[in-house]
């Protein structure tokens, strides 16, 4: 029987592939042309599905991004600001559990690979201006003034920590660091509800 290119891949498919080496091989020692033979597909099928092998790693964040702007714009208007924060924190980390080996994976690659750490924060700053632009909304401020951005920071930091506890304990849950970690924050800024 002969082998040949697969007719077709999926995003997600790809993102496992590209997971699965940057894990056993290193990211930095992993091209995209690496990853595109083992999920026997050419390189410009790899650039269709993503700009770059970074953003293998963070998979299909613009969705995740559009569901978590949705979620904000369906939040009704008499919760509480840092409640609606707090809420669609967990919302937006919360995965199915068959998920979670795979999001291990890519949140250690995340928080622990250098060659990331720029790309990273580029995304980071596109997840913040999604929830100052719900703070700024609730609050009547602009996105960029200082209690938006705060809270934005301050969401991310905490997100950021419940998820440093989460990769260094293998039984652990995420859900409740992150609750724990914005139950703390929200504590924090409770002055702010509008």
């Amino acid at each position: 029987m002969a082998t040949g290119r697969r007719p077709s891949t999926s995003r997600a498919e790809l993102e496992r592939v590209a997971l699965d080496l940057f894990t056993s091989r290193g990211f930095e020692e992993t091209t995209v042309d690496d990853v595109a033979a083992a999920a026997g597909i050419g390189r410009r099928t790899f650039f269709r599905y993503y700009a770059s092998k970074n953003d293998a790693v963070w998979g299909d964040f613009d969705a995740q991004l559009g569901k978590l702007r949705q979620w904000f714009d369906q939040c009704p208007p008499d919760v509480p600001l840092m409640d609606a924060v707090h809420s669609a924190v967990l919302t937006f980390n919360r995965l199915p559990k068959a998920e979670e080996p795979w999001h291990r994976r890519r949140m250690t690659l995340i928080l622990n690979t250098p060659a990331l750490q720029a790309h990273s924060t580029h995304m980071y700053a596109r997840w913040r201006a999604v929830i100052a632009e719900f703070v700024a909304k609730r609050t009547g401020a602009r996105t960029e003034d200082m209690v938006p951005q705060l809270i934005a920071y301050a969401a991310l930091g905490a997100a950021v920590a419940a998820y440093e506890q989460w990769l260094r304990d293998e039984g652990a849950e995420l859900e409740p660091l992150l609750d724990v970690a914005m139950g703390e924050l929200q504590r924090g800024f409770g002055g702010h509800e509008p």
